[in-house]
């Protein structure tokens, strides 16, 4: 039987049995098959992962299946089984026992869409008016200065009050 003595690659001195990053050739892999160290994502993984929502339904589904667990390891069975963790259930009976089925219902998260004061557009019309009006009432009040001054000049400035006639 003849062993043949292998080469460690360069950086992989004293490695031996221990794991290799993924995409990382072994030491013994046949040099025309070694993987590229460029690997292919997962195409199972989401690249971002997305915020779950449970409907009403499925909450209440889940506590009915989880109260009606009898033996013991029924209820983590049936957690791993759904992908949930056991404060989902805390959660959700406590929504149930808050009141109504709206209230296991998913949230929409973030600011809340502001509805639009059905008086704002009047209250913007009639301010607009209201300038219109000042102005208008300035230009008019300027018109009778000038004609009550008008006035004086033509009928000629007033007798002096001290009585003596030249």
């Amino acid at each position: 039987m003849e062993m043949k003595h292998m080469v460690p690659e360069p950086g992989t001195e004293g490695m031996e049995g221990a794991r290799r990053a993924t995409g990382v050739p072994s030491v013994d892999a046949a040099p025309g098959i070694r993987r590229s160290l460029h690997a292919v994502a997962d195409p199972e993984v989401p690249e971002k992962a997305s915020r779950r929502k449970f409907t009403a339904d499925y909450k209440l589904r889940i506590l009915k299946e989880a109260e009606s667990c009898q033996h013991a390891g029924q209820r983590g069975a049936l957690l791993r089984q759904e992908g949930l963790y056991s404060s989902h259930l805390t959660t959700w009976r406590r929504q149930a026992e808050r009141g109504t089925l709206q209230a296991l219902s998913p949230r929409r998260r973030g600011p809340k869409a502001r509805t639009p004061n059905p008086l704002t557009k009047r209250v913007a019309t009639l301010e607009k008016e209201n300038q219109h009006l000042r102005h208008k009432l300035k230009r008019a009040e300027t018109i009778i200065e000038v004609q009550k001054k008008i006035s004086e000049i033509l009928h000629g400035s007033p007798e002096p009050k001290d009585g003596n006639k030249s």
